[in-house]
């Protein structure tokens, strides 16, 4: 173990003594400078390092192998190299002005990643409440689903069969037309269930695509709220990351959820164009728009939610989301995302 005795109490001791308290190869005997209140002899205290303000006390013979001078002081550097007993060595002038500088450095870059850990651990949890909100937001929405359509329908087949069976002996001519509209219900349950399927299963993504799938979307969304849709694409999305189109495809049902909800609108039109350096979508609607500062409180927290949902989804992807609308003039949602690896999740 090397015993080290730091002369100078400014930034350079503390330096020092950071980084070589937990030093197992290093020993800091003593620390001196002539202020008693000097950063590095505050430090020293707390550490229970030795200090004092008479340098020569610390060059006794077998007290110190090292002696690491960082006041900068060419007499006290002059005096060191007299008083210095024999086995000592001496690191001064620039060359310990260069050892703190680069320790310092050193720190910096260590809290530095410590501050950025923070960030990433920050983020994580956001990422984690972001999928915990999207799994309970997309169970409410699937059960509003199935209870209007699904159950609904499947009330009404059990209605018809009940009706068959009692018409049957009585009116078959009557019963033969209740079977045919019973399948015919039939046929419509098969295509709702279908759809329900096919919104659980987002996962699909990765082998039909973001375009096929918002275009399916946005097929059944026309369908079930007799909303005109529109959708335009240009690029190639194969340079899309999985978990990117995930939440792309997240961002554009919630934006569409809002149209359906508040808008008031009977049309909705989607762009997406796809580069090789980022992802911009537009979804644009003629509904009665919204002022964030008007005086219905009640309305403007209605849609803050979902769009502040937007918001936090591009934003977990490095990307931006800017809402616009005027009253009576629709909603315009822009996102824009950057598609390079850095910054995706």
């Amino acid at each position: 173990m090397t015993r080290v005795v730091i002369i100078g109490g400014g930034m350079g001791g503390s330096s020092l003594l950071e980084i070589f308290q937990n030093d197992p190869l290093v020993q800091i005997v003593g620390i001196a400078d002539v202020d008693k209140n000097a950063p590095a002899i505050k430090l020293a205290r707390k550490l229970k390092i030795p200090v004092t303000q008479n340098y020569k006390r610390l060059l006794k013979p077998q007290k110190a192998d090292l002696v690491i001078d960082v006041t900068g002081n060419q007499e006290i550097q002059s005096d060191l190299q007299s008083a210095l007993s024999p086995g000592m060595a001496m690191i001064g002038g620039p060359s310990a002005k260069f050892m703190w500088q680069l320790i310092e450095e050193r720190i910096k870059s260590k809290e530095q990643i410590e501050q950025h850990l923070l960030e990433y651990q920050a983020l994580y949890r956001l990422y984690v409440k972001e999928v915990e909100h999207a799994i309970a937001e997309e169970r409410t929405r699937i059960a509003c689903d199935i209870h209007d359509g699904l159950i609904q329908t499947l009330a009404g087949l059990n209605y018809h069969i009940e009706f068959c069976i009692d018409q049957i002996e009585k009116n078959k001519d009557g019963a033969l037309k209740s079977i045919q509209e019973t399948q015919k219900l039939l046929k419509e349950s098969i295509v709702e269930a279908r759809e329900v399927v096919f919104n659980l299963r987002p996962i699909t993504l990765g082998r039909s695509g973001l375009y096929q799938a918002l275009a399916k979307y946005m097929t059944t969304f026309e369908k079930q709220y007799k909303i005109k849709t529109t959708l335009q694409t240009t690029g190639s999305e194969s340079n899309i990351p999985a978990e990117a189109k995930v939440f792309v495809f997240r961002i554009i049902l919630e934006a569409l959820a809002n149209v359906q909800k508040h808008s008031e609108g009977d049309r909705v039109q989607v762009k997406v164009l796809t580069q090789k350096t980022g992802l911009k979508a537009s979804i644009i609607d003629n509904g009665i728009g919204y002022k964030a500062h008007r005086s219905q409180p009640e309305t403007e927290h209605r849609t803050s939610f979902g769009l502040e949902a937007i918001s936090e989804r591009a934003r977990l992807l490095g990307g931006t989301a800017k809402i616009t609308s005027r009253i009576g003039k629709g909603t315009k949602v822009a996102i824009e995302i950057p598609l390079t690896k850095e910054v995706l999740i």
